[in-house]
């Protein structure tokens, strides 16, 4: 049991071991199961893409993914990520509570071709449970038997059955799955559904491809073993506090976000395995954008700011867009030329030579020069692949989940717990009732009494 905090086992390779090789957990073969349950995903897929299973209105043209975390993150990622190879149903994801969400993405769908999976493997979750009912009641204006057209991605029969989803239409998982590693299993559904049974199949290969590089690489040879030992020297050797992805693809815009939950909920933890607290920092803090995007944003900051932040860099040989290769290549000389900047920097006298061919003579040519300064000797790494597929994006996923397990090792910390969210929510469970009106919050601190008193007086 590596996650044993919570007495689980870390498991989540499995779903992606599609020769079915024996796996145990507690003295029981749990490939069986696994591959029974991506047989089912594959059947309905197959059955929604086809037309076979129908809502009331005809053939399902939208799907709406109703999940939080990493119900949310890892599917919406890798939907937008694999664009390209989409030729089903139209796919939307609903996360946040705020009501604006569900409301923006309902607003122009079809109730009557619309299928909802709700995905929460305890089927508790709040903000999760708020959307489906909030759908489900969308959908009822219009159609006779809502709850026909809706799936779920839950280990709880009981209250999935109390919704009305009949068990034939619910895909559950075992909790050696953790949630930012769920993609792979039954999470994964909306994404099957976009692309395919088969292509969902290349984005496991792809995954199960670097499982073996990472079980059977030499270290000096093994990508997520180097790139954790990278970070480490960068978090903890140089004390560089963040760490910023920087895919030059568009449609990897979620990506960053991705990893941030990845890294983040992860390595984020104060104390070591045995409970000591930690004489070091634990994981850095991850951000990012899409090239070019960012260099128009805050490049500044990381070519002449005064902190460093490590880069990591991707960019594909090769887009879709067979008709707009200019575009591409533009794409690619722009992000290695971020990498060349941030290595070579631009010294005073470089600085002062371009001025004084620009005629810029004196006081003014040096005043000016040394805003031209690029220190350079800043870290990155770049991350280079043929295209973007569905076995790449596999590949590249379970390159970064192996990582932050090394580094969660050599931290000597729990990377498969995520106790820190656990507080704000069970104030928020004694907060709703407070906002509602229906308590006092007299028992309640002056800052936060002072905030709900704000708000009753503006609602």
């Amino acid at each position: 049991e590596i996650n044993d905090t919570e007495g689980r086992a870390v498991l989540h390779t499995a779903l992606r071991n599609l020769e079915g090789g024996a796996i145990h957990v507690d003295g029981a073969d749990v490939m069986p199961e696994v591959l029974n349950t991506l047989s089912r995903m594959r059947d309905f897929a197959d059955a929604v893409r086809s037309g076979a299973y129908q809502g009331q209105g005809g053939a399902i043209t939208d799907v709406v993914n109703i999940g939080i975390g990493g119900s949310d993150l890892g599917p919406a990622m890798a939907t937008l990520a694999l664009a390209p190879f989409h030729d089903g149903p139209r796919c939307h994801f609903v996360s946040n509570v705020d009501g604006a969400h569900i409301a923006d993405i309902l607003r122009d769908l079809d109730p009557t071709t619309t299928l909802v999976i709700v995905a929460s493997k305890t089927f508790t979750t709040i903000e999760t449970m708020t959307n489906a009912q909030t759908a489900k009641d969308w959908m009822a204006g219009t159609v006779t038997n809502p709850a026909a057209q809706f799936a779920a991605l839950s280990t709880s029969a009981e209250k999935t059955a109390a919704f009305g989803i009949d068990a034939s239409r619910v895909f559950g998982f075992a909790d050696w799955v953790g949630g930012r590693y769920s993609m792979w299993g039954p999470i994964g559904l909306s994404l099957m559904i976009a692309i395919g049974p088969e292509a969902f199949d290349e984005f496991l290969r792809g995954a199960q491809s670097m499982d073996r590089h990472f079980q059977t690489a030499a270290f000096d040879q093994n990508m997520p073993v180097l790139l954790a030992l990278v970070g480490i020297w960068h978090n903890q050797v140089c004390d560089y506090a963040t760490r910023a992805v920087l895919p030059y693809d568009q449609r990897l815009s979620r990506l960053p976000a991705y990893f941030q939950q990845l890294e983040m909920e992860s390595n984020g933890k104060g104390v070591s395995m045995d409970g000591a607290e930690l004489p070091y920092h634990s994981g850095p803090i991850v951000w990012g954008e899409p090239g070019t995007n960012g260099q128009h944003a805050f490049y500044q900051l990381i070519h002449q700011g005064t902190r460093v932040i490590p880069c990591e860099f991707m960019v594909a040989a090769k887009g879709h867009e067979g008709d707009l290769k200019h575009h591409h290549n533009l794409l690619i000389a722009n992000c290695f030329a971020q990498s060349e900047a941030l290595m070579k920097g631009r010294t005073l006298d470089e600085a002062r030579a371009i001025m004084a061919v620009k005629g810029v003579t004196g006081d003014e040519l040096e005043r000016q020069a040394r805003h031209r300064v690029f220190k350079g000797n800043r870290p990155s790494t770049t991350l280079v692949y043929p295209q973007l597929t569905p076995k790449r994006l596999g590949q590249i996923v379970a390159l970064y989940e192996h990582r932050v397990f090394v580094e969660g090792v050599i931290l000597g910390i729990n990377s498969f717990d995520q106790w820190g969210v656990e507080l704000g929510k069970e104030l928020a469970t004694a907060l709703g009732p407070i906002v509602d009106g229906h308590q006092s919050a007299d028992a309640k601190d002056g800052s936060t009494r002072a905030l709900v008193s704000f708000i009753h007086a503006h609602q």
